[in-house]
């Protein structure tokens, strides 16, 4: 505490001894800064006031592994968005990788298995392959964005649709269930412990694990710094001797690990594969990353900042079900969401150019 205190004293002293004007301008900015955090902590409280059970301890269980299941993929688009590009293709490669677990994993003795006469593979396996299945398409996206000079939007869009044209032919848009125990409850959906009546399923741990790997990433590696310089001048990092194509590369890779796993974990949390998982995940993911301070001018970005906007989006969420508001109004607040948030992050850029 003895050493935050100094700093904290010195913004103040630097406040009073501001005219008015400034530090009204000062406290303005800030205000402006934080807007999208604050109008949700303030929706937030609204929500609690009207529905008192909204941060009982259940509901905060839920949050958390709602949190747990949507972090991976805003992590990974994270990481397009501070090279100042996006990923469209995300929610489809989910939806990919759920159904490459749910037929490599389905029970033995199915009489209409999937694949008809081979028992489930291990689950170490089956993970390994839906991260190469989602690391594969991500290759892809990099290398066209980087060789090609392509805008990260069409690439993506054009990989989203043909994932998604690959998933409904391989599948028949059939629901793959009754997937293996050793799969579901051993392993995702497995309780390690309660908070009240609650149970606080394994994923969770999972999804801090994968958290702690890309902050070492982006904050102790030379691949994450070089991101970071790419994000924020590119031909700066090329003229410093960053290898620029293979870094741009590497980053769409990684996302689509990352969205290979959140597939694999998706189809044990839902006990199945279906056409719907995976649907608009990478826009709930693009508003976490955006409310979290990634910023589509490229080169900024925290870790923590992200875990932060996947927490208030999840709060949003659960709070407009809390209200009673239909589905179809979630897609406008999140539009709304991501237009203001982006907003946002464009003025605070040209205030400081």
């Amino acid at each position: 505490m003895s050493e935050i205190k100094p700093g904290v004293n010195k913004k103040v002293n630097q406040l009073r001894e501001m005219d008015a004007r400034d530090r009204w301008r000062v406290i303005g900015n800030w205000l402006l800064d934080h807007a999208m955090i604050i109008i949700i902590l303030l929706m937030v409280i609204y929500i609690q006031i009207q529905r008192p059970a909204f941060l009982a301890t259940a509901s905060i269980v839920n949050i958390i592994q709602l949190t747990a299941t949507r972090l991976p993929i805003a992590l990974g688009i994270a990481g397009a968005i501070i090279l100042t590009g996006t990923d469209l293709s995300a929610g489809r490669v989910v939806g990919l990788g759920a159904f490459v677990s749910a037929i490599l994993l389905q029970k033995a003795d199915l009489a209409n298995r999937f694949l008809a006469g081979m028992g489930p593979w291990p689950v170490v396996i089956v993970l390994v392959v839906v991260m190469l299945v989602g690391g594969i398409v991500g290759l892809v996206n990099g290398f066209c964005v980087a060789k090609f000079k392509l805008h990260p939007f069409i690439v993506t869009l054009s990989t989203q649709l043909i994932t998604y044209g690959l998933y409904l032919t391989l599948s028949n848009a059939a629901q793959i269930s009754n997937l293996d125990e050793s799969y579901t409850s051993e392993l995702v959906i497995k309780p390690m412990f309660r908070l009240g009546n609650t149970p606080v399923m394994s994923y969770v741990a999972f999804a801090i694990i994968v958290t702690a790997i890309m902050w070492f990433i982006w904050n102790k590696t030379t691949f994450g710094k070089n991101m970071f310089a790419v994000g924020s001048n590119e031909e700066a990092a090329r003229v410093s001797g960053v290898n620029v194509t293979m870094v741009i590369i590497g980053v769409f890779a990684l996302a689509g690990v990352t969205y290979g796993y959140t597939g694999f974990i998706e189809a044990a949390r839902m006990g199945a594969s279906t056409g719907t998982i995976g649907l608009n995940y990478e826009l709930d993911a693009i508003a976490a990353c955006v409310i979290g301070g990634v910023s589509f001018v490229g080169g900024i970005g925290k870790i923590s900042g992200v875990v932060l906007g996947v927490v208030l989006m999840q709060l949003i969420m659960s709070g407009m079900t809390f209200l009673g508001i239909s589905g179809n109004t979630t897609y406008i607040i999140k539009g709304l969401v991501i237009l203001i948030a982006c907003a946002i992050d464009m003025r605070k850029y040209l205030t400081k150019k």
